[in-house]
């Protein structure tokens, strides 16, 4: 394995990849998680879509699909029901990233249960709250990144090395990841890890319909909006005729959501606001989970040696 992973990513998360799989609503679930944790990485249950009984049973269906460590992520402002993180300790878990909300919610709980604690942060001004309330470490997301976004997004090329200079957590860099040269250039702006959204909607074994998929891979750089910023949270999603109509909207956007299992996994794109990041212009496939990281693991390897 590559030294540059034997870090305190790794350790933390008991893997042997530092990548972890976004935790997307509805998206990041058992199937695709698994597939994450098979290949090496980190896969991630969500509880963004607020369907907390569903969720319970994908958390309990990864012990039947992989014996490899993988997290959970609580969606604060999407998860009313505070039982979660007990529901969570009980369940054996030990990685669980948490987000949209404050760090110092459940942070000690699940410390004091003996997990490893994560917090997602979109400004310094938030990792360094999150630091405080005593998080092991923390997933710095750029804006361009899909989905929830700060209504004022700063990038990951600033975002990442800023925070890396004020704090000494680890820091999993989010936003723009895609292949091992993005990787690496995490790496270099000090992160000891990645986290991997769009491309993971994109991969074979996502539950996606194949139309979401598709559109991932027909779309260029410049093809997702930036929505709901006179709210929070943000979004960043395709462009659609359903997104575009939206752009200037003044009130919250969330109201006009639309069908997220139409969309989803019926595959009507005008259906539902699809949220992914502006690297859908660089991903060129649907490619399965094994070959993404696999392939990350390479590009990663490759650039590290090119560069010295």
């Amino acid at each position: 394995m590559i030294s540059a992973f034997d870090n305190r990513v790794t350790a933390d998360l008991g893997v042997e990849v530092p990548i972890v799989q976004a935790p997307m609503g509805w998206i990041a679930r058992s199937q695709l998680a698994s597939a994450v944790s098979q290949a090496g990485a980190c896969g991630i249950i969500e509880t963004s879509s607020g369907e907390l009984d569903v969720v319970k049973d994908e958390i309990r269906k990864m012990r039947d699909l992989t014996d490899r460590p993988f997290g959970v992520n609580i969606a604060q402002a999407f998860v009313r029901d505070p039982s979660i993180a007990q529901f969570v300790i009980d369940q054996g878990v030990r990685f669980v990233s948490t987000s949209a909300g404050s760090p110092t919610k459940y942070t000690s709980v699940l410390k004091e249960a003996g997990l490893t604690v994560y917090h997602v942060v979109p400004t310094l001004r938030a990792a360094r709250k999150a630091v405080d309330a005593g998080v092991d470490g923390l997933i710095v997301e750029g804006g361009e990144g899909g989905g929830f976004k700060s209504p004022t997004p700063v990038s990951t090329m600033v975002l990442v090395p800023l925070v890396r200079s004020r704090v000494d957590v680890p820091i999993i860099a989010a936003g723009g990841i895609t292949d091992g040269p993005t990787m690496a250039a995490a790496f270099a702006l000090g992160a000891e890890g990645v986290q991997m959204g769009t491309r993971m909607v994109s991969a074979a074994e996502s539950p996606v319909h194949g139309n979401w998929k598709q559109a991932i891979v027909d779309a260029a750089e410049t093809d997702t909006l930036f929505l709901n910023q006179q709210h929070s949270p943000a979004l960043r999603a395709l462009r659609t005729a359903r997104t575009e109509g939206l752009v200037n909207a003044e009130h919250n956007v969330f109201g006009d959501f639309g069908d997220a299992q139409a969309l989803y996994f019926g595959g009507d794109m005008e259906a539902a606001i699809a949220l992914i990041g502006q690297v859908a212009g660089r991903i060129d496939a649907v490619e399965s989970v094994d070959e993404i990281i696999s392939s990350t693991v390479a590009g990663f390897d490759e650039t590290i040696r090119r560069l010295s």
